[in-house]
């Protein structure tokens, strides 16, 4: 049986929904025998025509924007191609990255196509814990609030590998050894990248709006068994910083 969605904010023109870790947004060929979606479960939920504005990657949670009617839909489709729409990202790297910074580096795509492709960042909070990887006795990791400034296809995750600051959990740009460590440690199950906030106008009314998505339990759990095992307490910490 489906669960319900949670439900960040709903006019008659838009929907916002944090959506799960492991939820892929609508039907897709890569994927055939999964059941179900973000676009079929809020729709039955709701009892309304929805259409995605936007994408999130299968292990990515948080805001996801959906339209009410066509004529919102191409207008947010057109706000978000033209980067009027802000997003601000929260996701778990390795290492130490600077206190912030701006990733300029082209991607292409899968036509072989050149894109440019900007992500600013802030580094929120280091720690470090006692476990070996590797050939380091010890493990460094940050929390990351991540700007994508273009909205390229895995641009965060392709940014972040790039710098070599992998986002745990991450597969196919990830880094094997640490996110292993964290599934056996841990029991990780997912990727560590979050949708926080979506800061934007909104295309009929005007208004100012700040949609913003608390953690996932994948997420914020792995966070507490951290600081659980080593006294830590980044969890907390982090909750300050981002309210």
């Amino acid at each position: 049986m489906e669960s319900n969605l949670e439900i960040l904010y709903q006019d008659e023109h838009i929907i916002a929904v944090n959506k799960p870790h492991g939820m892929l947004v609508h039907k897709t060929k890569i994927a055939k025998d999964e059941t179900v979606f973000v676009l079929q479960t809020l729709k039955n939920q709701i009892n309304k025509w929805v259409i995605p504005a936007h994408r999130l990657d299968r292990q990515t949670g948080g805001v996801l924007l959906f339209s009410l009617n066509e004529n919102t839909d191409k207008l947010l489709k057109k706000m978000f191609a033209e980067n009027q729409i802000h997003k601000t990202y929260l996701c778990l790297v390795r290492g130490f990255p600077p206190i912030s910074g701006t990733i300029n580096h082209d991607l292409m795509k899968e036509n072989g196509n050149i894109q440019n492709a900007t992500t600013e960042f802030e580094t929120i909070l280091n720690f470090e814990l006692p476990i070996e990887v590797s050939r380091y006795p010890q493990s460094r990791y940050s929390i990351v609030k991540a700007h994508p400034i273009t909205g390229r296809f895995h641009q965060i995750r392709r940014h972040f590998a790039k710098e070599r600051h992998y986002i745990i959990g991450d597969k196919p740009h990830g880094e094997c050894k640490h996110n292993k460590m964290f599934e056996n440690r841990f029991a990780l199950n997912t990727m560590l990248l979050h949708c926080f906030e979506l800061n934007f106008e909104h295309p009929i009314t005007n208004e100012k709006l700040k949609i913003r998505a608390n953690l996932q339990a994948p997420f914020s759990n792995i966070l507490k068994k951290i600081d659980a095992e080593f006294e830590l307490n980044i969890y907390e910490t982090l909750m300050k910083e981002i309210t």
